[in-house]
């Protein structure tokens, strides 16, 4: 919507204390105290969590292995406080942009610290240009004989499907999702209903190859979708999850809990919040409508009758 990106836009304009304030109920805050606070309460709801260490900006190995130090603490502080959450790991953060074999130590060091806690590890997807060494890290685990990683892919580029078809013989844990990084229209599908419609093919094309699927999305219908397709193939509450943001369309996860559904919500906490704030509202306006309407609810009373 015109809305959503104008909202968006005029973001970088607004004060930061009042980006801080409009973050707040979307990331856990700046310490792991925060975000094992926020997992409480969302076991609580009967849903399970995913947390994640923001890291916008590397720019030296120190900083790479400080937040790969920081996922061993938070799998230490889990298994210690007995709370129902995974990770979920930007592989920038951990160094992707400064060396491959630097990340490639740190995301293993963290993988093989969550297996030995019995706990598990998402490597998430971010733009285009680390696809291929995303893919080709998450095999290298699984040739090593790692199975408590997954991978996250995206349903907006064109190169999805070829992407399930290649990973098949792994049958491989997948967070689907749209994708929300700009990119050309030569690498990713540019039309609303275009990539609904991917989701819904590469949703059919995992569960086809075995996999278990993490269904992320806050769009009402392809939620639907997801449920129809998994009612349909009789799959078990224990084979499929959705996924949804902490903070956004509550009302809508709260409904598929109730409905028996696994649902995961994804917690960011870190220190480079401004940073994850500014980008995730600026590449997905349409997040920035939903913040945008869901302040204006509750700084606005509603009238009686209204």
């Amino acid at each position: 919507m015109i809305l959503d990106r104008t909202i968006a836009r005029v973001l970088p304009a607004v004060p930061k204390p009042l980006v801080h304030k409009l973050a707040e109920r979307y990331i856990a805050g700046s310490t792991l105290e925060d975000a094992c606070g926020v997992v409480k309460t969302v076991n609580a709801q009967g849903k399970l969590a995913t947390i994640d260490v923001l890291g916008e900006e590397i720019t030296r190995d120190e900083e790479a292995r400080a937040i790969a130090g920081a996922y061993l603490d938070v799998f230490e502080t889990i298994e210690r406080q007995g709370l129902d959450s995974n990770v979920s790991i930007k592989l920038t953060a951990l160094g992707l942009k400064l060396d491959y074999e630097l990340c490639r130590e740190n995301l293993e060091a963290v993988v093989r610290d969550a297996a030995r806690r019995g706990n598990f590890v998402r490597i998430d997807m971010e733009d285009s240009s680390t696809t291929d060494d995303a893919l080709r890290l998450y095999r290298g685990l699984r040739a090593a004989g790692l199975d408590n990683v997954g991978i996250v892919l995206q349903a907006y580029l064109r190169r999805t499907l070829d992407d399930i078809d290649a990973l098949a013989d792994l049958r491989p844990s997948v967070r689907i999702c749209k994708g929300i990084y700009v990119e050309p229209p030569e690498l990713a599908y540019q039309g609303y209903e275009e990539v609904r419609a991917n989701f819904v093919r590469a949703l059919e094309a995992l569960l086809d190859a075995g996999s278990y699927v993490g269904i992320a999305t806050h769009d009402e219908w392809l939620v639907s979708e997801g449920r129809r397709i998994v009612g349909r193939r009789g799959l078990g509450s224990n084979q499929y999850e959705f996924q949804m943001l902490l903070g956004i369309t509550e009302q809508l996860g709260d409904r598929l809990v109730r409905e028996g559904h696994r649902l995961r919500i994804y917690v960011p906490f870190g220190e480079h919040w401004y940073a994850y704030s500014m980008r995730r509202l600026q590449e997905n306006p349409k997040i920035a409508g939903y913040i945008a309407a869901d302040a204006l609810a509750r700084l606005v009373p509603r009238r009686n009758g209204g």
